[in-house]
């Protein structure tokens, strides 16, 4: 019995972080995509950090439908410029291969291939080009197998030998490769 209300106590005392769907929001420098949660535990970065990272995405979102995934860079970016890190040390690149090509797509191809959806991902991969310097580069051995070619992209997004061949020269730079 003691040791019931012991633990009970115990638990009542910790300071866990609890944060429900309501807790997350956008911002600061998207305000319609990439929803964070403030986390006030977590530790401080240093003022200078500088993050180079590459998403890699091969999963295309559904039929018009955002990419959760292309959605994360806009987290990433969010999540730490409220942390304090500059937007601009928030590098991050975006490699395509597989199905997800299709989601960084211009209208027409999009529409064509997708029973006439709208591609829902062209004003995120546009605001993350503006407004968060991300990088796009689709798989050119996708493209190659989809017959998309460097015209059918959305503006900004650029064409690579291979998905393989842009992470190498990612690395090159310093890139790190999220694993999420």
């Amino acid at each position: 019995m003691i040791r019931t209300i012991a633990v009970l106590a115990a638990l009542g005392l910790t300071g866990a972080a609890h944060a429900g769907p309501d807790d997350f929001s956008y911002g600061p420098v998207f305000d319609s995509y990439g929803r964070v949660a403030d986390i006030p535990d977590a530790e401080a970065l240093p003022a200078d950090t500088v993050l180079r990272v590459a998403f890699d995405i091969a999963e295309g979102a559904d039929p018009g439908e955002v990419s959760r995934r292309i959605d994360s860079a806009a987290r990433f970016i969010n999540m730490h410029a409220r942390a304090g890190l500059e937007p601009m040390n928030v590098e991050v690149a975006i490699v395509l291969h597989g199905r997800a090509a299709w989601d960084v797509t211009k209208a027409d191809w999009y529409a064509a291939h997708q029973d006439g959806a709208e591609n829902a991902n062209a004003e995120l991969v546009a605001q993350l080009i503006d407004l968060g310097g991300v990088r796009f580069f689709v798989c050119g051995q996708t493209a190659a197998y989809y017959d998309i070619t460097g015209d059918d992209l959305l503006p900004g997004v650029q064409m690579s030998l291979s998905a393989m061949t842009a992470h190498a020269l990612l690395q090159q730079d310093g890139y790190t490769l999220n694993p999420f």
